[in-house]
């Protein structure tokens, strides 16, 4: 290592493996990222059908959580860009944060990781050999470095249990996983079936709906919408995910929660008459949020359904000319060995999710393995700075290791970034009072 700088392996170059560089050079350790594609983003870079090297977003994807609840902690949002970006406009604040804090020499492109294996001085060293495979010339590479920051996320191998399916083998028409689907072009007119509703199947549906000449989303178990819009039309996170409402959910019985926030469900919808309420409560699932599902599902354009086999549970039966696989990704790391954590499938074996149990030395730390209500990046951020050595985030930055000097402005212009997008025509009766919120 140059200058005697521990090196430090990052595995991926999306979401949190940007954010894991960052870290490394805030406390001084050299990173070097190895990136299985062309290009940073992970996830969130979309390409056109066969271009891409993963997983995709597809091309009308919005993002979930309103800018201020997605931003990295010294890297706030362009005040004048919408309050929920397109997939191209969290490229851009990918690629400027990047560009911020130049972190793209860091980054070696179209690098394959193979393996990673404790060196045999690892009780003493905790050093490891990583092999690397340059996908452009063939060649593999084997380099030791002093720790390992796993941030490939969880979406990079698809669940997609067509064999549980009987007749799938006989099926003439298209079966596809989520993970595939780009748009509705060569779905206009058809029957199509897009099974599992999480957000991924959620979205399809709704955009297919209006192209197709039928869509009907197959749910095993249902789920609970959440719209993006909270009261006074602000974005619902921007409300919800506050210290104060934290400290009232702490004080306040689950049971008490859960049905405060079925009833406010509920008044937005039937979700009985709509088939789509499950057995579980609305806080006992990961977040389901689309504005637009029950307007479809009223107007007759898509059509719940139970769970599919050759026909519906339910004993209905359709032509469809497509399925969409949307069920999901398995977290699996083919190049870290089971013996070290167990990462495959849908559990781990990790210490505050992060963390492999029982390893002499702690030189390993699994970036971004969650799912957490609401955006992965500032999650992803404070991982990363505990992992090297500080556990803080964007509030936290006031004061302390890595602290910033504009933190404060930061936090305070949260709100004025969130309504500045919406200003665009000025009202004789804009109240200042709802402008102002309260935590």
């Amino acid at each position: 290592s140059s200058m005697g700088k521990q090196r430090i392996c990052v595995i991926g170059a999306g979401a949190s493996g940007l954010t894991a560089i960052k870290c490394c050079i805030d406390e001084d350790l050299e990173p070097v990222c190895f990136e299985k594609s062309h290009d940073i983003g992970g996830l969130w870079r979309f390409e056109e059908e066969g271009t891409s090297d993963g997983a995709t977003v597809y091309r009308s994807t919005y993002i979930n959580t309103s800018k201020e609840m997605m931003a990295f902690s010294d890297f706030p949002p362009p005040k004048e860009a919408a309050n929920y970006f397109h997939n191209s406009k969290v490229m851009q604040y990918y690629r400027d944060y990047a560009d911020k804090f130049n972190l793209l020499k860091h980054i070696k492109y179209k690098r394959e990781v193979l393996s990673c294996k404790k060196m045999n001085d690892f009780e003493s060293t905790g050093n490891w050999f990583v092999t690397t495979k340059n996908l452009l010339t063939d060649k593999t590479s084997v380099d030791v470095f002093n720790g390992v920051i796993v941030a490939v996320g969880h979406h990079a191998v698809p669940h997609f249990p067509v064999s549980q399916f009987p007749g799938a083998d006989k099926f003439k028409g298209k079966i596809l996983h989520s993970q595939d689907y780009r748009d509705f072009r060569g779905f206009e007119n058809k029957n199509v079936v897009v099974l599992g509703v999480g957000n991924s199947g959620g979205d399809i549906a709704v955009e297919l709906s209006w192209h197709s000449k039928q869509v009907y989303l197959s749910t095993r178990r249902g789920t609970w919408v959440f719209n993006r819009l909270g009261p006074y039309g602000m974005p619902r996170d921007f409300l919800v995910i506050t210290r104060h409402r934290a400290f009232l959910n702490w004080l306040t019985p689950s049971s008490v929660i859960q049905k405060s926030v079925e009833s406010q469900l509920m008044e937005k919808f039937d979700h009985d008459h709509y088939g789509l309420r499950p057995d579980h409560g609305p806080l006992n699932q990961h977040p389901f949020i689309n504005d637009e599902l029950p307007h479809r599902i009223i107007n007759g354009s898509i059509m719940i359904k139970s769970n599919i086999e050759l026909i519906f549970d339910d004993g209905t039966a359709v032509e469809a000319d497509a399925v969409i696989f949307a069920t999901g990704f398995i977290f699996q790391f083919p190049f870290q060995n089971d013996s070290i954590a167990k990462l495959n499938g849908t559990d781990s074996q990790l210490y505050k999710y992060i963390w492999p149990v029982g390893m002499a030395k702690h030189t390993l730390a699994v970036i971004g393995h969650v799912h957490v209500l609401g955006a992965v990046n500032p999650v992803s951020e404070m991982q990363c700075r505990w992992a090297t050595r500080v556990f803080k985030a964007y509030q936290y930055r006031l004061k302390g290791p890595g602290k910033w000097a504009g933190a404060r402005e930061a936090i305070m212009g949260q709100q004025s970034r969130m309504f500045c997008p919406l200003h665009t025509r000025a009202t004789s009766k804009r109240s200042k009072s709802k402008n102002k919120l309260v935590f």
